[in-house]
């Protein structure tokens, strides 16, 4: 996980994830550095976007957490039709959470 978070915060700081920048971010925080998982995260984050991937893996739990419960007292039809979609956005997000674990173990074997 070190090399993904050294990746983020080059990511977030501007800089591009290269091998050298990911080696200096983990060096400095003290991870003893594999050269092959260095390798094999840059190369795997080549050609995504980074951003694209942040938004789609977010899950906005938040804000249906902070919804007021006189909203839901008011429309109790419709909360149950929301219920249904609700059920069927966690399947959706329980089988992207296992292909991201699956690519993550791919790479870090």
């Amino acid at each position: 996980m070190e090399y993904v978070y050294a990746s983020l915060l080059l990511h977030y700081a501007g800089k591009p994830i290269t091998e050298e920048n990911l080696r200096k971010i983990l060096e400095a925080a003290g991870v003893e550095v594999d050269d092959i998982k260095v390798k094999a995260v840059v190369a795997a984050l080549s050609g995504v976007n980074i951003e694209e991937a942040i938004k789609s893996a977010s899950v906005p739990m938040a804000a249906a957490a902070t919804a007021p419960a006189s909203q839901a007292a008011q429309a109790p039809a419709a909360g149950e039709e929301k219920k249904e979609e609700e059920e069927k956005k966690e399947e959706k997000e329980e089988e992207t959470e296992e292909e991201i674990a699956e690519g993550l173990a791919a790479l870090f074997g």
